[in-house]
């Protein structure tokens, strides 16, 4: 028989965890699917491939991505959550309880699990280009989010470059001058696709050479740390050597959402639509948090504060939908003030 919950998470970053956390200590007894490289990322989710965060609120001195997700996944254990380590492949909407399958029963007629509301946190990934050297480089120099690390000291002062032509990039390299003593922006074709306000801003800024017609094509460092690029003139094909100490990739992210594909609303770039202000989506019950919903932001930060509101948004449905539709005879769960 399939394991029914009141709630279950899909997911487990920041947005997943933090959910799963004011859900038990609601008495809710969640279960939180943190999936094995679901979406190509260890359980924890893009954080665990993070070094340094120096910006999420109560560590002063900074805490690793992956020692981050550690106590965040602690704390959601201790106030009972039941984390499974298994990916989610095929979820069924269209019922209720809604059903849902683990990897390896896609293919059963009957769900491994069902469960009254679900929140969706699957996260985004940042696209990469795969270059040469990349792996090794890879936060060691190349960063796909110029908000989270551009502040790193091994950044400070030194000259940087950001690959992308859209208001992203623009706004990355103009957030980056704020560190760098120069940053070049590599941009593909013979003009830049951001809109007129933000590319006047970024070619008139002094700290700002945008290097037109122009690509990577591979990464060099001492073995520990990025020091150059190889770039190619996209019209000519001659190569040359770029002196940086930092590269940023600004070319889009892809939420993770072909597990809710064609049952939930999507924009037009694949992430869930969520009502203005709450986490909740066009079927009652189903809650999407953390990057899969969030396309400007992309902070652990913000992340952790939709997983709290997904929390409190399934709380209420639960209360409302199905506790108070039970039998008279049947016990409701309990609940706790989850905003202490």
């Amino acid at each position: 028989m399939p394991q029914h919950r009141k709630v279950t998470i899909i997911g487990s970053g920041p947005s997943g965890h933090t959910a799963a956390i004011y859900l038990a200590r609601a008495n809710l007894e969640p279960i939180l699917f943190e999936g094995m490289m679901a979406n190509g990322f260890a359980p924890g989710g893009q954080l665990t491939t993070t070094t340094d965060v120096e910006n999420y609120p109560g560590f002063p001195e900074g805490v690793m991505g992956g020692e981050l997700m550690d106590k965040l996944r602690e704390q959601s254990e201790r106030f009972g959550t039941e984390i499974v380590t298994e990916t989610i492949t095929k979820l069924d909407l269209s019922v209720r309880p809604f059903k849902i399958w683990r990897e390896g029963s896609e293919d059963d007629a009957e769900p491994t699990d069902t469960t009254d509301a679900v929140i969706i946190a699957t996260g985004a990934s940042a696209r990469r280009m795969h270059l040469p050297g990349e792996e090794t480089y890879w936060q060691n120099g190349i960063s796909a989010c110029a908000v989270c690390d551009g502040a790193v000291p091994i950044f400070r002062n030194k000259p940087l470059a950001v690959i992308g032509g859209g208001d992203s990039a623009a706004e990355e390299a103009i957030y980056l001058t704020k560190y760098a003593s120069h940053v070049y922006v590599l941009v593909r074709r013979d003009k830049l696709r951001a809109s007129k306000v933000m590319a006047a801003r970024l070619l008139k800024h002094p700290k700002v050479t945008v290097l037109f017609n122009t690509s990577a094509t591979a990464t060099h460092g001492d073995g520990s740390l990025l020091k150059e690029l190889t770039i190619k003139n996209t019209i000519s094909n001659e190569e040359s050597k770029l002196a940086v100490n930092g590269l940023f990739y600004a070319i889009g992210h892809d939420p993770a959402t072909s597990l809710v594909k064609g049952q939930i609303d999507l924009d037009d770039e694949g992430y869930i639509v969520t009502v203005p202000g709450s986490t909740e989506t066009n079927i009652p019950g189903v809650y999407a948090a953390g990057d899969v919903q969030d396309k400007k932001y992309r902070q652990a930060i913000t992340s952790a504060g939709t997983g709290c509101m997904a929390a409190l948004d399934a709380e209420r449905y639960i209360t409302e939908h199905i506790e108070e539709a039970a039998p008279a005879d049947e016990p409701a769960g309990n609940s706790s003030d989850a905003q202490k």
